[in-house]
């Protein structure tokens, strides 16, 4: 199997400012491809440790793939670097230069003289065009050994590639054909769900694996498998899939790269219905979900963060006698909050939501992390439920309850 390392340089990722997501995607797309990654390092802006790191990667991987440090000021040394690598100077590319004329007219510049060193390349690399961006990309192939530079920015990172890196890498390995299935799961843990899968996973094919990918509220199962025909192989492993499924249906919400916002807008677009919100303990975090999915203004029609409970009462009628008997975290205040947004907007469905996110606040009889949630409907049907997500980390139990939340609201749906 052909093997990469991924090099990441940049002393703001070593200090935190910056969070490093070209890795994580580099490395699913060379799986696809059927490149395994063995390594991925993370270094500073120094030239000693950026040639120490290439001499020791170069010994690890077949692929060596970089991203950073090409941008034109004194601090981005990559592509000097590479050139004291490589034991070669530098050639100015004019068709680099042009596109570089062409992006800085669109905001009325000239290319100063600091900029214009970008067309300098070191002589030892084939150009890949960077369509998004004013640093090229560098291909080096020397002594069996592939180094490929790419700007650290994410976007201009995946346009390079999408359209350069990959298609080349793939014309020249051959590699065993890689496929991935994975299922989305929620509520559940991974420990509760591997004693329930373990004698199908124990029945699992030599060629195949499950991994398990835990995030808070949910559980990504992934089943991977390898083999020398892609198209036999994706038919073994939804083969797979499909045993699997009876097992843990009760807890699968979706597949791949699903959502939950994703897979209610679907269902509210094929039945042309509509939806309202009332939040309180995620403060908007559920609307902000449910918008972030293009086209959702075809059914989401508005909400209410009734964080007081002056507003639970002024915007959406919830009784102060219901609060003061019930408390503001109850299934009979989520209960008129879901009913009071479904008459204001008129929609087909409600979510509310109230709860204690913490880290103070929680009683006795009402932890930090109870959360209540109500849906309601046009036909006058309304639920409750409650949910104990525990803990005291006020943005994982938002982010939880509100996973939980639109999980309920999707199989109310299906349900109706």
């Amino acid at each position: 199997m052909i093997t990469a390392e991924i090099i990441t340089i940049g002393d703001e990722l070593l200090i935190g400012q910056v969070i490093d997501t070209n890795s994580a995607w580099i490395g699913e797309q060379l799986s696809l491809a059927g490149i395994a990654v063995k390594q991925i390092t993370s270094i500073s802006d120094n030239r000693e440790a950026i040639l120490k790191t290439f001499t020791e990667a170069s010994q690890r991987a077949d692929v060596i793939l970089i991203t950073g440090g090409l941008g034109p000021t004194k601090d981005d040394i990559t592509k000097t670097t590479l050139c004291e690598y490589f034991n070669c100077g530098y050639r100015f590319h004019e068709d680099v230069y042009e596109h570089l004329k062409v992006i800085f007219a669109r905001f009325g510049r000239t290319v100063s003289d600091i900029n214009r060193k970008q067309a300098d390349l070191p002589e030892k690399c084939i150009k890949l065009h960077n369509a998004n961006g004013t640093a090229p990309g560098m291909w080096f192939n020397e002594n069996g050994k592939v180094f490929i530079s790419m700007p650290g920015v994410p976007y201009e990172m995946k346009g390079l590639m999408t359209d350069e890196v990959l298609p080349r890498l793939k014309d020249m390995y051959k590699t065993n054909a890689i496929f991935h299935k994975t299922i989305l799961t929620i509520g559940v843990g991974e420990s509760y769900l591997s004693e329930i899968m373990e004698d199908w996973e124990k029945a699992l094919p030599p060629n195949m694996k499950l991994a398990y990918l835990p995030s808070p509220g949910h559980v990504r199962l992934r089943i991977s498998g390898t083999g020398t025909e892609l198209l036999q192989l994706k038919t073994e492993v939804e083969a797979q899939a499909a045993k699997l499924k009876p097992l843990i249906s009760n807890h699968i919400f979706g597949y791949e790269t699903d959502t939950l916002p994703q897979i209610i807008g679907r269902l509210l677009l094929d039945r042309k219905q509509t939806l309202s919100t009332a939040e309180s303990c995620t403060g908007g975090n559920i609307s902000a979900q449910i918008v972030c999915v293009p086209g959702s203004s075809a059914y989401f029609l508005g909400g209410v963060i009734s964080y007081s409970n002056e507003a639970k009462k002024a915007q959406l009628g919830v009784k102060i006698k219901t609060i003061n008997k019930f408390g503001a975290v109850s299934s009979e205040t989520v209960i008129e909050m879901a009913m009071g947004t479904l008459k204001r907007f008129k929609t087909n469905y409600s979510i509310a939501i109230s709860g204690i996110a913490g880290p103070d606040g929680g009683t006795p009889d009402k932890p930090v992390g109870t959360v209540w949630v109500a849906i309601s409907d046009k036909k006058g049907g309304v639920i409750s439920q409650k949910f104990m997500i525990g803990g005291n980390n006020r943005e994982r139990n938002i982010q939880v309850a509100t996973l939980f939340a639109l999980n309920m609201l999707r199989k109310r749906i299906i349900e109706e």
